[in-house]
């Protein structure tokens, strides 16, 4: 089976790549760099799944494979669920990992320890000739006081996720992969296309 990924994000491509891989699961998969021609649809949706579901119909018809695209955030309890849908660009555009973290960091600094609770949001859309599905994944935890860590992108340097006294970003990929939002929700997908299809490996 061959899946395009609708994102030009590297570091989320070689993510999900390797998520499929500890999964067992074997498609070919392609990135939107791939398809010059197809472009990333505008994420102007009230919610991570009509966003994640936009971007996955649009690249369906562009490149004419089935297509998986990704819509992820950070939900802060202190922020009232921000940035959540808009965490990518939260310090403006263009999108800016730093400058999100450092905007983050300042809007939650006379916030104390036991308030500061968070969940990282994925959702994960497939469009291919029968519409599009969707599968949701959360990972609880909580927002540190600096970043720590070298691994990951986004909030990781941030994220503590519960139970652990360690950053998304301090913890090894694998490891990482296990227990993310985005692990949940492409372990949701592996479900359904096993029960679709049969295979767990397309």
């Amino acid at each position: 089976m061959d899946i395009v990924l609708a994102t030009r994000n590297r570091k989320k491509v070689e993510e999900m790549k390797s998520i499929f891989g500890s999964m067992g699961m074997e498609p070919r998969l392609y990135a939107l760099d791939d398809f010059p021609g197809c472009r990333e649809a505008e994420e102007d949706g009230a919610t991570f799944e009509e966003n994640a579901a936009k971007k996955a119909l649009q690249i369906f018809k562009c490149a004419g494979m089935t297509a998986v695209a990704d819509d992820s955030g950070l939900e802060v309890d202190a922020l009232k669920g921000a940035p959540g849908i808009y965490s990518a660009r939260y310090a403006g555009e263009p999108s800016d990992d730093s400058a999100n973290n450092r905007k983050l960091l300042d809007e939650l600094k006379d916030v104390p320890d036991e308030e500061r609770g968070a969940r990282f949001v994925c959702c994960i859309a497939m469009a291919d000739k029968d519409g599009v599905k969707t599968f949701l994944g959360y990972v609880n935890g909580r927002i540190g006081r600096e970043p720590r860590g070298r691994n990951g992108f986004g909030y990781d340097p941030l994220f503590f996720p519960e139970g652990s006294d360690r950053t998304f970003a301090e913890i090894a990929d694998a490891e990482k992969n296990a227990m993310s939002h985005r692990g949940r929700a492409l372990k949701k997908l592996q479900i359904y296309l096993f029960e679709k299809k049969g295979s767990p490996s397309f």
